[in-house]
């Protein structure tokens, strides 16, 4: 049962941020409340377009209800696909904060509360549809829930976002202070028990949960960049894409040794075909994983060239 409520953990200089908007106390208007509306109730294209992708997991999932399109175990079938949907919009929540500080784009900041409580919301949905697969029988519901180790850090982690849902309004942040920003750190071990969940009823092919891990593993890589205070550069971020690439190997491979008993160099060959083969059916985790890291390095070059360009004044040749 993945997911989360508030989007990512805050750095000191973002939470610092949140905390000063919610103390003002402007009079804002009614459209304010939209969700495709800023705080001043200004259309926003890009909470418009975090609105609907928040919204389009659910409409797929009730598309494909409705045609009868989820196998012959329709509630199990929407049990998973909420629980991956939950863990996707997590791993993006919490790269919110890292993709504003590189790409300088302080409007992202905006969309986090938004994502957060969609990852809330289909953690919920997850554990909704778990009970109405087991008839709503709570002491079976509860029994399986102690006796299943994944189904106990499911529901911990469920009940950890929800905790960090309820709290993530400007009324609480100014009653919380200082310990608001200690609270919402714990997403990052809600994070590891969702993705554990999410690998451990997985069962056989883990494939997804390892990407998402090594997405995670990525943004935690981005965090001990700022946190170290080291300014970000192309060669430092490709050389976190091909660490994070790594590590999401060595993390497939181990998962695979302990799981089922595969020898690990068997995982690093399948990781290494690509490499002669260049076929992309053949891409496992970890080369999405390096290229992810890799697009976020050529992004970054670009903007800061043309920042830098833009802060150049035009050379004025002489008459």
């Amino acid at each position: 049962m993945p997911a989360r409520a508030q989007a990512t953990a805050p750095t000191a200089e973002t939470a610092n941020s949140e905390t000063r908007a919610a103390r003002r106390k402007p009079a804002a208007p009614w459209t304010s409340w939209l969700p495709w509306c800023d705080r001043q109730g200004r259309f926003s294209a890009l909470r418009l377009a975090a609105f609907l992708l928040t919204l389009l997991p659910a409409l797929l999932i009730l598309h494909a209800a409705w045609m009868q399109q989820l196998g012959s175990k329709p509630w199990t079938e929407g049990i998973h696909r909420t629980g991956t949907w939950a863990v996707r919009l997590l791993i993006l929540s919490l790269a919110i904060s890292p993709l504003r500080r590189l790409f300088d784009w302080g409007k992202l900041i905006g969309v986090r509360r938004m994502l957060g409580l969609s990852v809330m919301a289909y953690a919920l949905g997850h554990l909704a549809l778990y009970c109405i697969d087991m008839a709503f029988d709570w002491g079976l519901i509860v029994s399986e829930i102690v006796k299943r180790f994944y189904l106990t850090i499911g529901f911990v982690a469920v009940l950890g976002l929800v905790a960090l849902g309820v709290t993530s309004t400007d009324g609480m942040i100014r009653r919380l202070g200082k310990n608001w920003q200690r609270l919402h750190n714990l997403v990052y071990p809600i994070t590891i028990i969702s993705l554990l969940h999410f690998a451990l009823q997985s069962k056989v092919d883990v494939t997804e949960p390892v990407l998402m891990s090594g997405l995670f593993l990525l943004l935690l890589f981005y965090r001990g960049l700022f946190r170290w205070k080291l300014k970000p550069s192309l060669p430092r971020l490709l050389a976190i894409a091909v660490l994070a690439g790594l590590a999401t190997a060595l993390l497939e491979a181990g998962w695979y040794a302990a799981a089922s008993g595969v020898a690990p160099w068997l995982v690093f060959q399948a990781n290494a075909d690509i490499l002669t083969d260049w076929d992309v059916a053949l891409l496992r985790p970890a080369h999405w994983v390096a290229l992810a890291g890799i697009a976020v390095a050529l992004i970054f070059s670009v903007r800061r060239r043309d920042a830098a360009g833009a802060a150049t004044p035009p050379r004025v040749r002489p008459a």
